[in-house]
C-alpha cells in the first residue's frame, strides 16, 4: 500500500535528508558508537541545512513551518542510522522545540532559538527522577524562591543528551503539598551555579545517545529561565506528551520495517537444508505475521501524523500509535536476531544492535503499561 501521509515537499525534503546524513552521519556511524556521543559536527551540519529549525519562526532563525510530517521524515531518515540518531536529535525538534516556541517571552526566544535552529544549542529535558519515571506528578526535585532568583535542588536521571546539552527543560515542584498543580519548569543552562552532570549512563544499547544523570544542589536560575505560568509545568508537559508519544511511534514504525527488510533479504540469501531459510513454512509464516503488523502500524502512525498536521491529534490516538508500534518494533527485533542465529546474537552485525535499541522504547515517553492505563480509562475502564 502507497503512503499517501506525505506530499511532494515532504518527498523532496526526505532527499534532502537522505543525502546529508549519507555524506555527514555515515562515514562516523562507528565512531559515535565507540565515543558514546553524537559529534557536534552533526548537530551544525544538521542546523546548517535547516533541519533542526524548520519549525521555529522565521524571524529567530527557523523556517516557519507547522507540520510534523516534516519532523517524521527527519526521524524515519535519522532511523536508518540507528534509533539513537532518531532520539537524541528528536528530543531537540520534536520534544523541547514546542516548549521553546511556545511557553517562550519575547526574551527567551531571543536568547535560544537561533542558537537551536544552527545546532550549537543542544537540548534536554529533565522529567523522569530515580523515585518517579511515569508518575510526573510525584517529582521531588524542588525550587523556592530566593530574592529575584529561583534555587532548585534534586536530581534527574536517564536523560538524553544529558551529558552534552546547554540548555535543559526541568521541571520542578514548587508548591510543596501538591502534586500535579504545584510543578513549575525551568530552562537551565549549563553553566548555572549549582547544576553538575553526573556520569554517563551505560544503557545496553543505543550508545551513540548521551544519557546521564543530573544534580542540582542549589542551582540557582534567574526568574527569566522560567518557562510558561508558574505552577503550571505538569499541565504544559501533559499538552505536549502526545506530540512525543507520536515521535516514539514514528521511530517505532520505521524501525520495525528497516528491521524486517534485513531480515527478508538475510532469510533470502541464507541456506540450511539445500534450500533458503525463508522458504521454511515456520519462518516464512513468522515474516508473513510481521510484515502485516509493521504494515497496520505504520498505517495508523501515518493517520496520527496526518491528525497532527491538521491540528487534531487525539492523544489517545497518540497513545494507541506509541503502544502498538513499539510493541510491533520489539516482536520484529526478536525474531530478526532469531532468523539470523549465532549470527543475530553477534554485537557487531545490525540486527543485533537493533535488538539492544530497540527495547528501551516501550519504557520512555509513557510505558507499555502506561500506554494501556490511557487508553483503558477512555474506554471507561
Amino acid at each position: 500500500m502507497d503512503r499517501t501521509v506525505f506530499d511532494e515537499e515532504h518527498d523532496e525534503f526526505r532527499a534532502s535528508v537522505r543525502g546529508v546524513l549519507d555524506r555527514v552521519v555515515a562515514p562516523q556511524a562507528e565512531a559515535h558508537r565507540e565515543h558514546g556521543s553524537i559529534g557536534r559536527d552533526v548537530w551544525r551540519a544538521l542546523g546548517e541545512q535547516g533541519f533542526l529549525g524548520f519549525m521555529v519562526p522565521i524571524e529567530y532563525g527557523g523556517g516557519g513551518v507547522d507540520d510534523f510530517r516534516y519532523n517524521a521524515v527527519l526521524a524515519e531518515e535519522l532511523t536508518r542510522f540507528g534509533v539513537a540518531y532518531a532520539s537524541s536529535i528528536g528530543i531537540n525538534t520534536d520534544v523541547v522545540a514546542p516548549y521553546l516556541i511556545e511557553l517562550t517571552t519575547e526574551e527567551q526566544r531571543k536568547r535560544w532559538l537561533p542558537a537551536f535552529c544552527t545546532g550549537d544549542l543542544v537540548t534536554a529535558i529533565g522529567m523522569t527522577e530515580p523515585s518517579a519515571g511515569s508518575d510526573l506528578a510525584a517529582l521531588r526535585t524542588t525550587a523556592r524562591r530566593d530574592g529575584s532568583d529561583w534555587v532548585l535542588d534534586g536530581a534527574k536521571t536517564f536523560i538524553t543528551n544529558g551529558a552534552s546539552a546547554d540548555l535543559v527543560i526541568v521541571a520542578a515542584r514548587t508548591t510543596p503539598g501538591e502534586r500535579s498543580r504545584g510543578i513549575t519548569l525551568f530552562a537551565i543552562e549549563a553553566d548555572a551555579p549549582g547544576f553538575e552532570r553526573g556520569r554517563k549512563l551505560d544503557k545496553v544499547g543505543q550508545p551513540e545517545a548521551d544519557t546521564a544523570e543530573l544534580y542540582f544542589d542549589g542551582a540557582r536560575v534567574s526568574a527569566d529561565n522560567v518557562l510558561g505560568e508558574v505552577d503550571g509545568g505538569f499541565a504544559q508537559m501533559m499538552v505536549r506528551l502526545p506530540q512525543e508519544r507520536l515521535s516514539v511511534a514514528v521511530v517505532g514504525a520505521a524501525h520495525a520495517r528497516w528491521m524486517l527488510d534485513e531480515t527478508l533479504a538475510y532469510v533470502k540469501e541464507r541456506s540450511a537444508f539445500g534450500q533458503p531459510i525463508g522458504s521454511f513454512q515456520a519462518n516464512k509464516f513468522t515474516l508473513a505475521d510481521l510484515d502485516a503488523q509493521v504494515a497496520m502500524a505504520r498505517s495508523f502512525v501515518d493517520a496520527c501524523l496526518l491528525a497532527r498536521a491538521r491540528g487534531r491529534l487525539d492523544p489517545i490516538d497518540a497513545s494507541r500509535a506509541k503502544l502498538v508500534a513499539t510493541e510491533v518494533q520489539g516482536r520484529v527485533a526478536d525474531a530478526a536476531v532469531q532468523l539470523h542465529g549465532g549470527y543475530g546474537y553477534m554485537r557487531e552485525t545490525a540486527v543485533a544492535r537493533a535488538w539492544l535499541d530497540a527495547r528501551v522504547t516501550r519504557i520512555w515517553a509513557g510505558s507499555s503499561e502506561i500506554m494501556r492505563e490511557v487508553i483503558g480509562r477512555s474506554l471507561g475502564l
